[in-house]
């Protein structure tokens, strides 16, 4: 005996024979109803053909360009201008941002964007900052505290001196 010559009962189901006489079971229309194109030889109707209907992919405006949904990072962000709450020395944190409700997900990493004045010197830490962000915060006398920036670009520019 051989590893060829093994077999399991049931482990190779026999193919349905079609159109083999009443007696088979499938007989008369051999499955495949009354009349119409399904019944006839050869290829059915492609796969998205809906009767005749507008198909659901015409149904819909054509979507051109290119989508980077797929590997985008969705910030959530704070202007400096809403800095401009904390008093002179204070150290900007995630948890001091969420505490004042001026971000509402901790989920995100957190960008600073330039929009907006600040007076008052400040330690900010967050995870990105805009070019103007960072110049305003430098001018007010305040310092830029930049946090994982490998893990937020992916690894791209993790070798770059910040």
């Amino acid at each position: 005996m051989n590893l060829s010559q093994l077999s399991s009962p049931g482990a190779r189901r026999r193919r349905i024979r079609v159109g083999r006489g009443n007696g088979s079971g499938k007989g008369t229309y051999s499955g495949k109803g009354i009349k119409g194109q399904k019944a006839r030889s050869g290829p059915g109707p492609k796969r998205s053909f809906e009767g005749g209907q507008l198909a659901t992919a015409l149904r819909y405006a054509r979507v051109r360009g290119f989508s980077n949904a797929r590997f985008r990072v969705e910030y959530e962000w704070v202007n400096v201008g809403q800095l401009a709450v904390f008093p002179a020395g204070a150290v900007v944190t995630r948890d001091e941002l969420l505490a004042r409700r001026i971000i509402r997900n901790d989920k995100k990493p957190l960008k600073v964007l330039g929009e907006g004045d600040l007076t008052v010197p400040l330690t900010v830490r967050a995870d990105r900052f805009s070019k103007s962000a960072r110049q305003k915060i430098e001018a007010a006398g305040g310092t830029v505290i930049e946090l994982n920036p490998a893990e937020v670009d992916g690894g791209a520019d993790a070798s770059e001196e910040r």
